[in-house]
């Protein structure tokens, strides 16, 4: 009989073997789903250039949030009590960063309280885990000058708080890139990293699914929105495919073959490149509800943009991907980079010299995004995007 592992066992570094998402840190993502939707909710009530700004500015802090926990996981997961009851703790510390997006008082504090109970992971890995020590005192600085940052904006109002928020994130983003050149050549696990990356990235995608359902539900099956509806299915499905089995898989590709050399810089690229990705899609969720409630040309400017923009950033991120990982930016042109001018031209004409009905317009940047795939799988049959897969 196999006995039981210990309740408690101290922290050891994970970066061999086979590894998959464990079900504490997808119960975990639900947390940030919820997150996502009030982001949305609160874009979409404010779809001002003020209401974007606020809507990025949060949503950045939100993706940083699950990265640096996804990052600590990557190495020192051990599922004992300790860990799951940190990790739970943290959990409700999101769910009150969703519950306070209207409130920044309230935001800052549950973040604060997500970084304190990483702190605390990295000090208890620090004690255990010698041969990792140089890493993880990297981190423990990052975060705690991120934490201190985070905690003195409490005390402020107006633009000092939100300043203090962004040096706090900066503070904490160089972390990871010091570690890289100064930790010690600590390597990441690279069958985890882009499982857990995927699956935040089909989080973000289900917010797109669900406007479209919103957005129907909304208008009461009239057939103009239906029509948009199915312009909106066929955008997301190609976005999809540009990520999981192009873009993205192009990235992983690139953790397997290279991302064992401590001193990489890959994973890296391919981490920082998710950020515009998953910031485009959740832009393009917003747009999406509001065309289809709105599927003529009465569409507010500004979900508009949330349409094109969110799209273009999101092949502007996969671009990102494919050529930071490769380490050059001929990776990435003309595929996906030559789609992201040409889906802000369609923004242009749409919005600003009004030359193209609303509909069309969004119909030509679903195409683009549709050619993108086509032309990804081109490149990806004749060997000329190296895939996962492939």
């Amino acid at each position: 009989m196999t006995r039981p592992a210990p309740l408690i066992r101290p922290p050891e570094l994970r970066v061999e073997g086979e590894r998959s998402a464990s079900r504490l840190e997808l119960f975990f993502d639900l947390a940030y789903l919820l997150v996502m939707a009030e982001l949305a909710t609160d874009l979409a009530k404010d779809l001002t250039w003020a209401g974007a700004a606020r809507f990025t500015g949060l949503f950045v802090v939100t993706w940083w949030s699950w990265v640096t926990v996804t990052l600590y996981a990557n190495r020192f997961d051990t599922n004992d009590v300790i860990y799951r009851l940190a990790k739970l703790a943290g959990t409700a510390a999101v769910i009150g960063m969703a519950a306070g997006i209207g409130d920044a008082a309230v935001f800052a504090g549950c973040y604060l309280a997500t970084r304190v109970l990483l702190f605390l992971l990295y000090l208890r890995a620090w004690r255990h885990v010698v041969d990792a020590r140089a890493t993880i005192r990297i981190y423990l600085a990052g975060i705690a000058a991120g934490a201190a940052l985070w905690a003195v904006s409490l005390a402020v109002d107006g633009t000092a708080r939100y300043v203090l928020w962004a040096a706090g994130i900066l503070a904490e983003a160089a972390a990871p890139i010091l570690a890289t050149r100064f930790g010690g050549g600590v390597p990441l696990h690279v069958d985890h990293l882009p499982e857990r990356f995927g699956l935040f990235v089909m989080l973000v995608l289900g917010e797109s699914i669900m406007s479209i359902a919103t957005g129907i539900h909304e208008t009461e099956w009239r057939a103009a929105p239906v029509a948009a509806a199915g312009i909106a299915f066929v955008a997301v499905s190609a976005a999809w495919w540009n990520y999981f089995d192009l873009g993205g898989a192009a990235g992983k590709r690139k953790l397997e073959d290279e991302g064992d050399d401590q001193e990489s810089w890959v994973p890296d690229a391919y981490i920082y490149g998710h950020l515009p990705l998953t910031l485009g899609l959740a832009i393009f969720a917003v747009g999406v509800e509001q065309y289809i409630v709105h599927p003529a040309d009465e569409l507010p400017d500004a979900a508009r943009w949330a349409l094109h923009g969110g799209m273009a950033l999101f092949l502007a991120g996969t671009a990102a991907v494919v050529a930071g990982t490769s380490g050059h930016w001929r990776a990435a042109w003309p595929w996906p980079s030559l789609a992201v001018p040409a889906v802000l031209v369609i923004a242009v004409a749409d919005d600003v010299v009004d030359a193209v009905p609303t509909p069309l317009a969004v119909a030509l940047t679903g195409l683009i995004v549709v050619l993108t795939v086509l032309a990804g799988v081109w490149r990806q049959r004749r060997g000329r995007l190296q895939t996962a897969e492939t």
